[in-house]
């Protein structure tokens, strides 16, 4: 009976992620939330060039924000950065091209970057979905290094210069699929049994959704949230996920509607009267687990999780900046 309740309501859920969904939840939105100037305030994106990160850097952007901009293939960050410029007008906005991948690239960036910036807002949107297991030049799975590890080290790094900035906040970009993976420290590198490549991502996801609630029990001053965007039509969906895009091309959201609820999170003053640690969907708290679900994870593994990423943090960083 309960795995009959949970596939009713994952099935509603679906539905809601589609356009109509956001078309549906979207009447019950007070525009005024995100007519917002922040000028003055700066925001990082990471996965900028395209999809949702290049909405939702468009979207900051229009509102007078200062944007970096961190992508990682320098041609195609730059014709986004242009578009940017060339639709809103805004002038402040900076491309840092660094792969998300390569934790010691991360590092390097967030030292460079913690010298020369501030920085308000953290929106860890970039990701991957390699439906093979590769490897990185660091002996790393892709998906892991990217997702999971990627995330880590971009948010300890630049944490302390969150620290320094009043109604600082970190977004990160997680999905849906998350919610059929529990927890699995075991084997965070998806060395055990077949890869797949659509149950390793929903794994990072849910290692994001972790994440975020332990930041936000450790660092009360800034604001951390998750959110899922519904199934958007980006460029990343339509490589990663091409039989799921032929299948609902006709229901999937624009970038806009899926970036939001991540513009939402990352500008709005109602945004921080919620609780720190929240997973949204269309601008509401949902829950991260399904009713009478067996995804429940335990601190010891929370905790197991936090340690091993620091231990691996620590290492590239060792590698990265000579320490």
């Amino acid at each position: 009976m309960s795995w009959y309740r949970n596939s009713v309501w994952f099935v509603k859920g679906l539905r809601e992620y589609t356009r109509g969904g956001y078309e549906s939840a979207s009447k019950h939105f007070n525009p005024a939330d995100v007519e917002v100037d922040v000028a003055g305030r700066s925001f990082l994106v990471t996965g900028a060039n395209s999809g949702i990160g290049k909405a939702t850097a468009k979207e900051i952007a229009r509102r007078g924000g200062t944007v970096h901009l961190v992508c990682r293939n320098k041609e195609r960050a730059e014709v986004a950065k242009e578009e940017i410029v060339t639709e809103t007008g805004n002038q402040n906005i900076f491309l840092h091209i660094v792969d998300i991948s390569n934790p010691k690239e991360i590092w390097k960036f967030a030292e460079k970057f913690r010298n020369e910036h501030k920085l308000n807002v953290l929106i860890n949107n970039a990701g991957c979905m390699v439906n093979n297991r590769e490897l990185t030049e660091d002996g790393l799975e892709k998906n892991f290094a990217t997702n999971t590890l990627g995330t880590y080290i971009m948010t300890t790094a630049l944490l302390p210069l969150l620290e320094k900035e009043a109604d600082s906040r970190v977004i990160t970009v997680s999905s849906g699929g998350m919610l059929v993976q529990k927890l699995n420290i075991s084997d965070l590198q998806s060395g055990n049994g077949p890869f797949d490549g659509t149950m390793v991502y929903a794994q990072n996801k849910r290692q994001q959704v972790v994440l975020t609630e332990q930041w936000a029990k450790a660092h009360r001053n800034i604001h951390f949230s998750v959110m899922h965007p519904g199934w958007a039509d980006t460029p990343a969906v339509r490589s990663s996920m091409p039989d799921f895009y032929e299948r609902m091309k006709n229901s999937l959201r624009t970038d806009a509607q899926g970036a939001d609820t991540v513009l939402w999170l990352a500008v709005s003053a109602e945004a921080t009267k919620l609780p720190s640690g929240l997973f949204f969907q269309d601008r509401q708290a949902v829950p991260t687990h399904l009713p009478l679900a067996w995804t429940h994870s335990s601190p010891a593994d929370e905790e197991k999780l936090m340690e091993v990423l620091e231990e691996f943090s620590q290492k590239f960083k060792s590698v990265s900046l000579g320490t």
